[in-house]
């Protein structure tokens, strides 16, 4: 073939599309119903069952909505089967709106402080030209959960509940985003002016001091002590009085988060496991945790989410959820749609090449609550997602131990699980990744 189309490619291509009765078959199905629908494998449903050996109960599902939250709602998830522990109650949910306020206001200081670090940074330089791109979006990572809980502590649902702002965050971005471009050309103008430091930073003071009030006009006024009142499982009343956000996680989360750590699945030839890895310029809070994983094969990750389980503690988790999922049966499974059937081709890249070349990259949090494990391996796992109770099994999901390996990329752990060498390669110096590395994604 040359380098160009010609017309009788084209011939060639429809005589052997004509030739096989089966591509008739696909293209009147697949034009009918839609290709996924074409595709959909009835038959998963035999061997994905909502039954598991390891099954935490986790409450309610809940619903991120449209928002871009995943990444709180998980952990929020995790942290509330703590307090359902502590005050015996049947079901709980915590506040998304409370750490989205701060989230949105710390990530605003964190990008001006960013634009402020890149003064001498070209406009149209690969980094700066990065960092404009989404200055306070949704998405995060648990250590940027970490850092705000650290700093503000959670609060219930009732406390600070939604808002139509906090379900759909699409416009509040939107002029965020507008607000902060805005600010950095501002900052950067004083800097080319030649003014000191100490100005540049008096004036970002009243720059945050606007995206406050945009913030508080948008989700409300975060509470600095609350009374929270509810009964437990047995009918009792429970009034809790006066307390902080702070005070109230650590009476009633009691989590310590310097205890939890990020291992991440890449195997990708620049990332060799047992090392540490950062990435430049991501976080939200200046000061706060700094975004931290140890990389590790595959089956490192099974073994220390399956441990953590068994203890009866739920696993946050980060994987690229679009990737074979049937979000009407609350599957995650390879064989979800049989498009290699339908189209007559394989689609053949390993999870390096997947990475490598931006076919995937984590998208979304969510939170394992269970595993089915025979002879001590696991064949599926419980997935607690946040999109309402609509979809799955009353929004809880099925994902096949293939699709773990394959499409899930980070968890959550405790320290505890993992052995005394895999410690001291944590602790060791990070290596620093660019800041469009896909390992840098933000969960949404």
């Amino acid at each position: 073939m040359k380098e160009n189309i010609e017309l009788k490619n084209i011939d060639q291509f429809a005589k052997d599309f004509n030739s096989n009765d089966k591509n008739i078959v696909a293209m009147n199905a697949a034009t009918k119903v839609g290709i996924n629908e074409a595709a959909v494998n009835n038959e998963l449903a035999k061997t994905l069952t909502h039954h598991f050996s390891v099954d935490i109960d986790a409450g309610e599902i809940t619903n991120q909505k449209q928002s871009g939250r995943c990444w709180m709602f998980a952990a929020t998830n995790v942290f509330r089967i703590e307090v359902m522990k502590n005050l015996n109650l049947k079901n709980f949910e915590l506040s998304q709106s409370y750490p989205l306020f701060y989230d949105k206001l710390e990530k605003s200081n964190f990008f001006l402080e960013n634009v402020i670090s890149t003064f001498d940074e070209e406009t149209s330089s690969r980094l700066f030209s990065y960092l404009l791109q989404a200055p306070v979006n949704d998405g995060g990572q648990w250590d940027m959960f970490v850092s705000l809980t650290q700093k503000y502590g959670v609060v219930p649902k009732q406390v600070m509940p939604e808002t139509a702002n906090s379900s759909n965050t699409r416009a509040l971005d939107r002029y965020l985003t507008l607000k902060l471009r805005q600010f950095a050309c501002d900052l950067r103008k004083m800097h080319q002016k030649g003014a000191s430091l100490v100005e540049i930073r008096k004036n970002k003071e009243k720059m945050l001091n606007t995206i406050y009030r945009i913030l508080v006009i948008s989700l409300g006024v975060p509470p600095k002590k609350f009374t929270f009142e509810t009964r437990d499982k047995y009918n009792n009343f429970i009034r809790i009085k006066d307390i902080t956000p702070l005070e109230f996680y650590k009476k009633y989360v009691k989590l310590d988060l310097n205890d939890f750590i990020s291992v991440i699945n890449a195997p990708t030839k620049d990332k060799p496991f047992h090392r540490s890895f950062t990435v430049k310029f991501l976080g939200n809070v200046v000061g706060g945790r700094q975004v931290k994983y140890l990389n590790l094969p595959i089956d490192d990750l099974k073994r220390l989410a399956i441990a953590q389980l068994k203890d009866g503690q739920a696993v946050w988790f980060g994987s690229d959820v679009g990737q074979f999922s049937n979000r009407e049966l609350g599957f995650l499974a390879l064989n979800s749609y049989n498009v290699d059937e339908l189209f007559s081709t394989d689609f053949p890249m390993n999870k390096a090449e997947r990475l490598d070349y931006g076919e995937s990259l984590m998208t979304h949090a969510m939170v394992l609550t269970g595993v089915n494990l025979e002879d001590d391996k696991p064949n599926r796992w419980k997935v607690e997602n946040s999109w309402g109770d609509a979809t799955g099994n009353k929004g809880f999901y099925v994902m096949s131990d293939q699709w773990f390996s394959e499409y899930t990329y980070q968890i959550i752990v405790n320290k505890k699980y993992l052995s005394k060498k895999e410690l001291s390669e944590y602790d060791k110096k990070p290596i620093e990744l660019e800041p469009w590395d896909p390992m840098g994604s933000l969960a949404l």
